[in-house]
């Protein structure tokens, strides 16, 4: 069986990592489907990783059109403890520049009918969700920008909207005021599935544009982000190798428990198809 410790989602613009050895192509299958695309999984400087992109290569799928679920649970039966996403984010603060890096530690949710657990059909859970993404691994893809000679900003709040469509005037402007910082269309309901999962998962949003908030500036394009992009995920591949290099270590972080009391059903009355279904995200409560 292929394993891997670290995984990697791709977002726009980044449809491969480079550096990888002893490489291997995993396709897989889920209980919720396939995910975006195959699995490239080798390692990077000794660490196993799998890298996904999002879209599939190609960019061939919407972003509410993703299966999540399929691509989270992937990457868990591949063993992997921490998942680096990258996203292409708008910013809705001036000093967060077009070129910048943000990794967020707060979320707001803006998405429309993508479902966002893998419960259900007969087990409930609710998991801590106030800290959406893992401080530790946070503090050590912020650390690692730094290293790596990018302007990066070490929290902020990533409103994660439906798409595709970019925001209106209006909705940029609500955002705004709302004291938020990025926008993207991706981050969710991966973060929550992720932490359902028991893996850590952060979030580098690589800023290519202001959104559509300033009447003085055009408002947002796909030439627009397009144009920054290029820039951004060469720098992002490079602190995702330094990040990874900092990533062998035993988990400490809440994140590894984070289904230890969120589970309320009691385990006789949930059906066995359910249980042999989600085997291996509450297998070992189910004991």
């Amino acid at each position: 069986m292929v394993e891997a410790r670290v995984g990697v989602i791709g977002g726009t613009g980044m449809y491969q990592l480079e550096g990888l050895t002893d490489i291997e192509e995993v396709s897989l299958d889920t209980p919720f489907g396939k995910p975006s695309d195959s699995f490239v999984v080798g390692r990077l400087d000794g660490v196993r990783v799998a890298f996904l992109p999002r879209h599939g290569r190609g960019h061939r799928i919407l972003p509410g059109e993703l299966p999540s679920r399929a691509n989270i649970y992937a990457l868990k039966s591949l063993g992997v403890e921490h998942i680096i996403a990258i996203c292409s984010a708008g910013s809705f603060k001036e000093e967060i520049k077009p070129g910048h890096l943000l990794v967020p530690d707060q979320l707001i949710d803006r998405t429309q009918g993508r479902v966002s657990t893998f419960f259900g059909n007969g087990v409930v859970a609710h998991i801590a969700f106030a800290e959406p993404f893992c401080p530790a691994l946070r503090q050590v893809l912020s650390r690692s920008a730094i290293d790596a000679g990018a302007t990066v900003h070490d929290r902020g709040t990533l409103v994660v909207m439906e798409g595709p469509a970019f925001s209106s005037r209006a909705e940029s402007q609500l955002h705004v005021s709302w004291g938020a910082d990025i926008i993207g269309m991706t981050a969710l309901p991966e973060a929550k599935l992720a932490r359902e999962a028991e893996i850590c998962y952060a979030v580098l949003g690589c800023v290519t544009d202001y959104d559509s908030w300033q009447e003085h500036r055009e408002a947002v394009t796909v030439q627009t982000v397009l144009q920054t992009l290029n820039q951004n995920v060469e720098t992002a591949k490079k602190i995702i190798r330094l990040t990874v290099g900092q990533l062998s270590g035993k988990r400490d972080c809440e994140c590894r428990t984070a289904l230890q009391s969120a589970i309320v059903t009691a385990p006789e009355v949930i059906p066995a198809s359910t249980k042999s279904k989600l085997e291996l995200i509450i297998g070992k409560y189910m004991k």
